[in-house]
């Protein structure tokens, strides 16, 4: 049983920011390396997208609606909605977690 994976636009520009700043940083050839990461564990969902854990910040504020995996240090955060998975954003999570997730998930 398989599911479709469809990314938001935020999650792509988010994608299209780390390859960018990479690219910058540390040489396309690291930066195709962590593109191609990603992409496996987006493609990945397509199977099994519950075994997600719930984002630790998301759980201490009661809210399980939400998953996610990791391509250290980033972490991909989606919803499953029927037999979709949404990938709502791909963030790095050295960052402050706690502040990102709720302004980009729970915003009004």
């Amino acid at each position: 049983m398989s599911y479709g994976v469809r990314l938001t636009i935020d999650a792509e520009r988010d994608i299209e920011d780390i390859y960018r700043y990479i690219a910058e940083h540390g040489g396309v050839s690291v930066a195709e390396r962590v593109l191609s990461g990603i992409e496996r564990k987006c493609i990945g969902l397509t199977h099994f997208p519950a075994r997600g854990n719930v984002p630790k910040e998301l759980l201490a504020l009661g809210i399980r609606d939400f998953r996610e995996v990791h391509y250290n240090p980033y972490r991909i955060v989606y919803r499953i909605i029927g037999r979709i998975v949404i990938v709502l954003c791909v963030l790095d999570g050295r960052r402050d977690m706690q502040s990102l997730l709720q302004a980009r998930l729970l915003r009004p």
